[in-house]
């Protein structure tokens, strides 16, 4: 997939061109045929609001607080006929402010002008070109890419963050699943000019970066497998060229207690080496463990930080460590963390489509340097989450995300998010 701006259309890059060329000189009538009746499009509208309060009215900016209004065309296609089939999609993002100050800005739904005030609105298209033989799909050009150990999706946006590179999965083997990928390139979820990949610091991770945090690739490679209806392993390795090599491993077990009742446990690991112009040496080690019963869950973790540095992970994304909050990451030098939190389905109550969780986590003993403290953290999150079962109203969902954070080595805030949310199928 490639991403364009705009304003910028005749910029298309060369991969996407060819591949469009290729595919309109062979494709013929009956070629079409999946190509047209396969084909799906989808619109979907996100109303955000952000209001992110540090309870530091003497700060310079002690308030994010914005407003926009956003649009999202998906059209994907079916593949030709073939050995080797052919496929287009084309993705259409555009964001509107609605409210924003200079002094308000840089909540990461707008982006920002020279003079600090943000844009009335921006946006962009892109075009993907993808290839599919038996149960295996490559992707060219921008990617959004699915969940992966080291890449969550970025849900605390008004569009999701884009890369542009090559990307494989496959299924040819029952219960295996495989990836493999390069990324050259990222695409901000506020913005709408791709930039190099670069290495997250962070405020405590000690991480050094000696001369420019930039790099021109990102390697990946792994996969998962279900031993069985109960357990499943994973392993990646990824590397980030010039900054940091990692390896991630991961082992899942599902126990079904009784009707209704289920027991699950989580362990996972990752290794973070430097790889040529950073200090970075991380062992992060997590385990959670769940239970659920009906339309109760109830969740405990820990995880801990170990070596010389913090996490290690690329700068603007997530990473699925068992302690990622809607702030935090509790991922910092030497920290230590663990977490409790509780689900609910409403469905049982008559009010289906209506869930909520809330979570609080505590982190201790993070290195704030020679002759300081131990650095304490903790955040409490509170997330209700609505989808109208009317059918007038079908498909509109409503989100408020709530979070506190106190530290002694950060500022405290409060934040609030309120999402909604109406997705379209147009065929």
């Amino acid at each position: 997939m490639s991403t364009i701006p705009l304003t910028q259309a005749a910029s298309m890059n060369l991969i996407t061109k060819v591949c469009a060329l290729n595919l309109s000189l062979f494709l013929t009538p009956y070629a079409l045929a999946d190509f047209i009746s396969d084909s799906t499009g989808k619109l979907e509208l996100k109303n955000f609001y952000y209001n992110r309060d540090y309870r530091d009215p003497e700060a310079t900016q002690s308030k994010r607080e914005e407003w926009a209004q956003g649009f999202a065309l998906q059209l994907e296609s079916g593949f030709t006929e073939g050995t080797v089939g052919v496929g287009v999609d084309v993705l259409g993002m555009a964001g509107f402010k609605l409210d924003s100050s200079a002094s308000r800005t840089r909540s990461g739904l707008l982006p920002v002008r020279d003079s600090g005030k943000a844009e009335d609105s921006y946006g962009e298209v892109g075009v993907t070109a993808k290839l599919r033989a038996s149960h295996s799909t490559l992707k060219i050009g921008t990617l959004v890419m699915p969940p992966l150990p080291f890449l969550e999706k970025n849900i605390g946006s008004l569009h999701p963050q884009l890369f542009r590179g090559a990307y494989l999965h496959s299924q040819e083997v029952q219960d295996l699943k495989l990836d493999l990928g390069r990324i050259t390139q990222v695409n901000q979820p506020n913005s709408t000019n791709y930039e190099a990949l670069g290495v997250g610091t962070g405020t405590r991770k000690n991480i050094v970066v000696r001369g420019k945090n930039q790099s021109d690739a990102f390697d990946f490679a792994g996969g998962s497998y279900a031993f069985n209806k109960q357990i499943t392993g994973s392993y990646y390795y990824s590397a980030l060229d010039n900054l940091y090599t990692q390896h991630a491993a991961a082992l899942q077990h599902t126990y079904p207690v009784a009707e209704n009742q289920s027991l699950k446990s989580e362990l996972r690991y990752a290794r973070s080496t430097d790889n040529g112009n950073t200090n970075i040496d991380n062992t992060a080690l997590g385990a959670q463990l769940s239970y659920s019963l009906g339309s109760h869950k109830w969740t405990g973790a820990y995880q801990t930080m170990q070596d010389n540095t913090g996490f290690a992970a690329l700068r603007g994304s997530f990473s699925s460590l068992v302690n990622f909050f809607q702030y935090s990451d509790f991922a910092n030098k030497d920290e230590k963390s663990w977490q409790l939190r509780y689900d609910y389905d409403f469905a049982s109550l008559g009010v289906p489509g209506l869930s909520l969780f809330t979570r609080y986590a505590s982190g201790s003993n993070v290195d704030l340097g020679p002759g300081r403290s131990d650095g304490r953290e903790w955040e409490r999150d509170i997330d209700v989450t609505y989808v109208f079962q009317n059918p007038t109203l079908k498909n509109v969902k409503v989100r408020v995300r709530n979070a506190m954070v106190r530290s002694n080595f950060e500022r405290d805030i409060d934040e609030t998010r309120l999402i909604v949310s109406y997705e379209r199928p147009l065929w």
